[in-house]
């Protein structure tokens, strides 16, 4: 993949990460409004208890109870699911069909309720609605669009009933709302696009930090380990297999003859050689496996949870697959391997790295070419 290519790539991945955050914040931020718009239900009714058709509260109450089981089943789902299901293709239009459901129950009660000749309990039902408008901005920030529908669905139909009311009272009280959600309109725009301009700012830095970190410890040549991200994964592993008494082998590689690859065909196909190696090594063990680049032509891999013979096994394939590479006037690649396994006498790491490293020495004394274990 080209530097555009892996750019682009790196962009939509970005995207992808900024769009599960603000679904993740939607989520926890919106928890309390499933009550809250209920609770406001409650108080309005309690408060002009006297001046509502008692009927129209009653439907006005059963199907915001029915929207809110709904919401709270859905956030109980949403919780409750694996990480990699709460994805935004997944959660964000079943959001915003419960959302326009419970919206439009508020605003459609609220009109349905609100007496054509009592001034008092028509500013008491705008005051509530006018307060659940400011909390969808808190609620939905991550989306502009949810606020913005939140807040249509619940102010626009009692206001639009009051700018038809022959009173200057009630004309002024529903021009006043409109002027208001006017500016929180405006106001939710700048504060989605802040809260998402902060959503990507975190995750490229974290996608920096982590190309970073993967650059320090990967060899530049190869694409393996470096030598110091090794031994630092290998302690690791080491530490592991000897607190739970697993079985763990060592393997030390080292190419045949290397130098005489770089004098005589240059180190231009000395570097193809050491390329090729990191792609055979790569293919030849599992991802619980530790292998990398110590330096120069020489390889090192530790297999947990492994028997000494079949470590062996695998170093012998893995000397065969070396010995099937060709690159370019080099037509003999072959590599000698020593083979050791943990065992109560070695102290640490280098005790035991440094068995396989003497039977690799001893893979180079009979005639290079071979796997030799440790005695």
């Amino acid at each position: 993949m080209d530097g555009l290519g892996f750019r682009h790539e790196q962009e939509r991945f970005i995207a992808q990460q900024v769009r599960t955050d603000r679904l993740q914040q939607l989520f926890r931020q919106s928890v309390t409004a499933v009550f809250g718009s209920f609770l406001a239900l409650v108080m309005l009714c309690w408060l002009c208890w006297e001046r509502f058709d008692h009927t129209v509260v009653a439907w006005w109450v059963a199907l915001l109870t029915a929207s809110t089981l709904v919401r709270i089943t859905m956030f109980l789902v949403y919780f409750h699911s694996p990480e990699a299901a709460r994805t935004p293709q997944r959660w964000e239009r079943i959001y915003l069909v419960t959302l326009v459901l419970s919206a439009g129950i508020w605003g459609g009660g609220a009109l349905a309720v609100m007496p054509a000749n009592d001034l008092l309990a028509q500013a008491l039902v705008m005051l509530f609605t006018v307060g659940m408008s400011v909390s969808a901005v808190s609620c939905y920030s991550a989306y502009r669009y949810m606020t913005v529908v939140s807040i249509a669905l619940v102010l626009l139909p009692c206001t639009l009933w009051l700018l038809f009311q022959s009173s200057t009272l009630q004309l002024g009280m529903g021009l006043a709302v409109l002027v208001f959600a006017s500016f929180v309109c405006s106001a939710t725009r700048k504060l989605s696009d802040a809260l998402e301009t902060a959503f990507r700012l975190t995750r490229e830095m974290e996608l920096a930090h982590s190309i970073s970190t993967r650059a320090a410890q990967t060899d530049e040549l190869t694409g393996l380990k470096n030598r110091r991200a090794f031994f630092e994964h290998a302690q690791r592993l080491y530490n592991h297999c000897q607190n739970y008494q697993l079985p763990l082998c060592a393997v030390m590689l080292d190419m045949d003859h290397f130098k005489h690859i770089n004098d005589t065909y240059g180190h231009q196909v000395g570097d193809q050689v050491l390329r090729q190696m990191g792609v055979v090594i790569c293919r030849s063990f599992r991802e619980t496996d530790v292998y990398g680049r110590l330096g120069g032509e020489e390889f090192a891999v530790l297999l947990p949870e492994t028997s000494l013979e079949t470590a062996q096994n695998i170093a012998e394939e893995l000397v065969h697959s070396i010995a099937g590479l060709m690159t370019g006037p080099v037509h003999c690649i072959t590599a000698s391997v020593g083979v050791a396994a943990m065992d109560s006498s070695d102290k640490d790491l280098h005790g035991l790295m440094s068995n396989a490293d003497r039977a690799l020495y001893r893979a180079k004394a009979r005639g290079r070419n071979q796997v030799v274990v440790s005695e």
